[in-house]
């Protein structure tokens, strides 16, 4: 299982001038290579042919031979990526306007975007928490991170293959990949159904409710503020909107991290699997009225889905998604299930009209949620049936 593990590089005033001089220049340069490839061959590009064009030039230009070949296979895998994102449609339709404007120019690099490093350019002394990492002014040596304990053992003992050097915010820093071993998964005695929602974040079918407003007031203050710099239309206006949509981005990251790791430890806990709504495609599916709209875009459900999935991977817990029809209008109780509209009467109750049964309507949903997991997890685990 791969993971990443995120560490602050903490240079001196002469090794932050060499990677300020260096990070820009590799995106110059993999963005004049971009420009090559797509000059010569549109969105079709490879390494090889690339490596012919425009390795000799990059040696000119200063960069050692490896930090070449990284540069080109850097664009390579930008090209492959963008034709498989046009392929499976996440561009829209053939002759929409995103993928008429993906198809239209060379794919460009931001000056500080990340860059790649492997073992050749970058090494890693995990006892004396440095890097020595290849510049244009040369090699640097005892470059100094800081992470937590906890992270620096996952470094030290699982990190695998290439990192990436991003300066973000005026900062440094070294995103490593971990390649960590999956535990099996243990048969669950029961299941954890979760609705996920806008007002409340997460609803298990045990009744633990993970609100949504403290996010909510933060979001609509932030809303608040980014109008205020709208208005101002300057240069330092749209830097610091940039700044504030990344720290927004990184605090709903927070919450949902926090969430996904208190329902991972209870199922863990529990000998239990956990049990979520598919939701792909709600946004195309659901209509809200208008001032609804960016509050339903900026939901992160999904991304509270992949944390729940990957730290249930990590922990060998049973994670399935199930269908989510009507799971907050169908009765939970197993002798009734009446599904019906009026089931729920207002958003936050649930009403059966054909037993009477009552409850939090997220409550419920999450009760239906579990309930389909079961079902579900029996299907997939099944025998196969023996041969005539």
């Amino acid at each position: 299982m791969k993971l990443a593990v995120q560490v602050k590089v903490v240079p001196d005033a002469v090794q932050a001038s060499a990677l300020e001089r260096t990070l820009p220049a590799v995106n110059h340069a993999a963005t004049w290579v971009s420009a090559v490839s797509f000059e010569r061959f549109g969105l079709k590009g490879g390494v090889r042919v690339l490596r012919r064009l425009c390795y000799g030039e990059l040696k000119a230009r200063g960069f050692g031979a490896q930090a070449a070949q990284h540069i080109i296979k850097r664009v390579a895998d930008a090209y492959t990526t963008l034709r498989a994102n046009i392929r499976n449609g996440n561009l829209g339709r053939e002759g929409s306007k995103r993928r008429r404007k993906a198809e239209s120019k060379p794919i460009a690099f931001r000056p500080h975007a990340a860059h790649t490093y492997d073992d050749r350019c970058l090494s890693w002394n995990y006892d004396a928490q440095t890097v020595s990492i290849w510049t244009l002014d040369g090699r640097i040596k005892n470059l100094r991170f800081a992470c937590s304990p906890g992270a620096l053992k996952q470094l030290a003992e699982h990190r695998r293959g290439e990192s990436d050097l991003v300066k973000r915010d005026g900062k440094w820093f070294l995103v490593a990949t971990i390649d960590i071993a999956e535990p099996q998964v243990f048969e669950p005695r029961d299941w954890i159904g979760v609705d996920r929602g806008i007002v409340n974040l997460a609803t298990t079918s045990d009744g633990h409710n993970y609100q949504g407003r403290r996010l909510g007031r933060y979001r609509r203050w932030q809303a608040r503020k980014r109008a205020e710099l709208q208005a101002k239309r300057t240069r330092s206006a749209v830097q610091l909107l940039k700044r504030r949509a990344r720290r927004e981005a990184r605090h709903a990251a927070h919450v949902n991290h926090k969430v996904s790791k208190t329902v991972v430890a209870v199922a863990e806990r529990t000998g239990r699997g956990i049990a979520l709504e598919q939701l792909q495609g709600i946004r195309e599916r659901v209509t809200v009225s208008r001032d609804q709209r960016a509050r339903l875009s900026s939901w992160p459900f999904h991304q509270l889905g992949a944390f729940i999935a990957y730290k249930a991977r990590r922990s060998g817990v049973p994670y399935l998604e199930v269908d989510p029809a009507y799971t907050s209008q169908k009765c939970p109780v197993p002798w009734c299930g009446h599904t019906a509209r009026n089931n729920r009467p207002t958003r936050d109750t649930f009403h059966c009209r054909r037993c009477g049964f009552a409850g939090p309507a997220d409550v419920v949903a999450g009760i239906n949620v579990r309930d389909r997991a079961g079902s579900a997890w029996v299907f997939v685990n099944r025998p196969d049936p023996a041969p005539v």
